[in-house]
């Protein structure tokens, strides 16, 4: 049995459904306080870093305004992101263009828009940069094998091997570009903290190397994102991130540390949201069978993309006070016409013996990658809306 109290206080939670009791599901309500307290959090634990938050977690206007008033900078990956941004007053200096796959046309529209630092991984990406973002400066992307200790692997698509991140900062010397810094992701939703401390080691490598055989002094290290949201399944505090983390920089780097970038979005988002959902019907597939099948108006394509392979088990709750209801394990899908279209089969989760379609299913801690991962409208079905709770 999920215990909501463990996620949302009783004030917020009475807050969060006075708030949303009229509104039209499935949707998802952000409490902005919710942000603005774990990004000082992060501030508090990590003092040396400049925070870049992750767009792409949660782009709300009235997320991103928060933030920037709060002081972060910005992680973009695309056009609109980078529009959004500057839409709110944000000024280039405080963006970076950390997608690695891009369109010359894209380099050329930031750098026209004031953006000068520019990821990569690959040698044609590079040389675009080169030739439309003239003297920016460049960190490479390397690989982090994450797979099995992060709920969302990052792995293989982005990165390259250290060997080639080193001949890339030669290349990006040797084009007229200004060979920065390293970055890796370590995996979101990271559980094992010792992820960093080999990315870490692997970033030192290539600055003593570039240093010593090439001359290139590199000035800076993206760490990337993987801080955790409070899920279903246990992660350590940030607190203790933030330790192991600080003792890995100083183990390689000594108290002189560069620059040190961090881009989290799930760790900033992930617990303001909840996502209300309807249940549609309830049924069996036969007669003698154990488990319900509980079918809900979203799903993978309208908010729940991450339940792919269930990989992040989102704490789920009803408005009832369950602490004496009978519950029963139950399967749960979405509404489109996709046999892909299940949440939970393996992990089961258990729900009242007595639910009924109409009432409502609460996912906790879906402020990030919900509404930002919905398609247009697959089956008709609209775009999931977001509301700020003030």
């Amino acid at each position: 049995m999920i215990n909501r109290a463990d996620f949302i206080s009783d004030d917020d939670w009475h807050k969060f459904l006075a708030f949303s009791d009229n509104l039209e599901t499935p949707c998802v309500v952000i409490n902005p306080g919710e942000v603005k307290k774990n990004f000082l959090r992060l501030k508090k634990f990590f003092p040396y870093s400049d925070i870049y938050y992750a767009v792409k977690a949660n782009p709300e206007k009235a997320v991103v305004s928060l933030l920037a008033e709060a002081g972060s900078n910005f992680d973009i990956a695309s056009r609109p992101e980078l529009d959004l941004v500057l839409s709110l007053g944000i000024t280039a200096d405080r963006v970076s263009y950390g997608n690695t796959i891009k369109k010359a046309r894209d380099i050329a529209y930031f750098y026209e828009k004031g953006v000068r630092l520019f990821s990569t991984d690959s040698k044609e990406d590079l040389k675009h940069l080169a030739q439309f973002a003239p003297g920016s400066k460049i960190y490479v992307r390397i690989l982090v094998e994450n797979s099995t200790t992060a709920d969302w692997p990052l792995s293989r698509k982005f990165g390259c091997h250290p060997d080639m991140a080193y001949d890339l900062l030669i290349m990006a010397r040797d084009l007229g570009l200004v060979p920065y810094g390293i970055s890796f992701h370590v995996g979101s939703q990271q559980r094992d903290i010792g992820q960093w401390d080999d990315a870490i080691a692997k970033t030192k490598y290539l600055f003593v190397s570039l240093e010593e055989d090439e001359d290139i002094r590199l000035s800076m290290i993206n760490m990337g994102g993987g801080f955790p949201a409070p899920y279903i399944q246990p992660t350590n505090d940030l607190s203790e991130y933030a330790a192991e983390i600080k003792r890995y920089l100083n183990d390689d780097f000594g108290e002189d540390l560069p620059r040190i970038i961090l881009e989290p979005g799930r760790s900033l988002v992930g617990n303001s949201g909840i996502l209300v959902s309807e249940v549609v019907l309830i049924s069996r597939k036969n007669n003698t069978a154990l488990n319900r099948w509980v079918y809900l108006d979203t799903g993978k394509f309208n908010g729940l993309i991450e339940t792919l392979e269930e990989s992040i088990k989102y704490p789920i709750v009803t408005a009832r006070n369950t602490c004496c209801a009978k519950e029963a394990e139950v399967i749960l899908a979405g509404p489109t016409c996709d046999s892909q279209d299940i949440l939970y089969e393996g992990y089961k989760y258990s729900l009242p013996v007595d639910l009924k379609a109409g009432e409502r299913l609460y996912f906790l801690t879906a402020g990030a990658y919900t509404a930002s991962y919905a398609s247009v409208s697959f089956n008709g079905f609209e775009p999931i809306k977001t509301y700020i709770m003030e």
